[in-house]
């Protein structure tokens, strides 16, 4: 990039690919300075020997990463809610038009930013999605309905189906093949499924013992360490809102 072009820029888009970013640049009266298309590892490269200045991204996946490496360059690099860019869009979609579109929407003093989280925050979201994807297939055993094919009809409840199927069944209801391929889903998929799901829980809970945040938020009754955790990982300290509500 010429180093003219370099000097002009003061607010910068990024529309932000697995492998290469759209980049656009705006001077201070918002005529466009930089159009390019850049590779991952040409970001920083080339931020680094760029003066400082505004920088907004959407925020997505890999962008917290991004936005926190920017700022380590002494850039002001924001996220935005894609919903939020979404307007300032014009003329038909492409990369280099969403990249334009948030150069324009990162200058808008009413704008909403994402606070930008911590490698910590990340780690503790990515324990409670894997957590949630594994208590969503643990459900989905417990879903299908065999039983109540047979006309065995059991009350809604984890506890509930665990006693029924601890009873001994009448054998003139289930046959001895649907006998074992129950069995079979009680042992190979739901007792994986409830340790990876304690174990996960046991990390979370002990990594809220350890917060701060976490221990202020499970003082109100109700809140335990697992919604107290997800909250901290995806908000903070929740100081970026401007009212408590």
């Amino acid at each position: 990039m010429p180093e003219r072009a370099k000097a002009r820029v003061t607010v910068v888009g990024i529309d932000i690919g697995k492998n290469s970013f759209h980049v656009v640049g705006l001077d201070r009266r918002g005529a466009i300075v930089l159009r390019q298309r850049w590779s991952r590892g040409q970001v920083e490269e080339r931020f680094a020997n760029m003066p400082r200045c505004l920088i907004g991204m959407e925020a997505c996946v890999g962008a917290h990463h991004l936005a926190r490496r920017l700022r380590a360059l002494g850039h002001d690099a924001r996220l935005m809610p894609p919903k939020y860019v979404r307007p300032y869009s014009k003329g038909q979609k492409n990369d280099f038009r969403d990249a334009e579109a948030i150069a324009e929407a990162v200058q808008r003093p009413t704008m909403r930013f994402v606070v930008t989280k911590t490698p910590d925050q990340l780690d503790l979201q990515s324990l409670h999605r894997v957590r949630e994807r594994l208590v969503s297939q643990r459900t989905g055993v417990i879903n299908q309905a065999f039983l109540l094919e047979r006309g065995i009809a059991v009350r809604q409840g984890l506890r509930f189906l665990r006693a029924e199927l601890i009873l001994a069944t009448p054998p003139d209801v289930l046959s001895p093949r649907m006998v074992r391929i129950i069995e079979d889903l009680l042992a190979c998929d739901w007792r994986r499924l409830d340790e990876r799901v304690e174990r996960l829980s046991d990390e979370i809970e002990a990594i809220a013992r350890q917060d701060a945040g976490c221990e202020r938020l499970m003082s109100v009754p109700g809140i335990g360490p697992i919604i107290s955790s997800a909250m901290v990982a995806a908000i903070g300290a929740g100081d970026v809102f401007s009212h408590a509500r």
